[in-house]
């Protein structure tokens, strides 16, 4: 019997753990926002990213797309335009993150209409 409660006790220790690892990668204000940006339209210039998202500075949208790219979820395209532009989507990991993504945008929807009744 105890040997059931242990194993059970373990595996919540990992499956917590299994959360703040990801939220390790995904937190900070701006993240689960960039990834939206660049989930809705397959492929997102720096600056229609940047319009997407209301507060967001370039210097802040430049170091999280740093670590998305770290973490290899995006990937980042230098384009042959002039003036030259750059290009972000997501990495094949970073798909993984599209039922994650649509979640949460069904819960905002719900919460939003619950909390403001819109």
């Amino acid at each position: 019997m105890g040997c059931k409660i242990e194993e059970f006790q373990q595996e919540q220790k990992k499956r917590v753990r299994a959360v703040q690892d990801s939220m390790d990668v995904l937190n900070g204000k701006w993240k689960i926002a960039i990834i939206t940006s660049i989930c809705c339209y397959g492929k997102r210039r720096f600056s229609d990213i940047l319009n997407d998202i209301e507060g967001l500075s370039n210097r802040m949208l430049s170091k999280e797309l740093k670590e998305l790219e770290i973490n290899q979820l995006v990937k980042r395209t230098v384009l042959d335009t002039q003036p030259i532009s750059v290009q972000y989507e997501l990495t094949a990991h970073g798909n993984t993150l599209q039922t994650i993504i649509s979640n949460l945008t069904d819960w905002g929807i719900e919460h939003r209409k619950k909390i403001v009744g819109k």
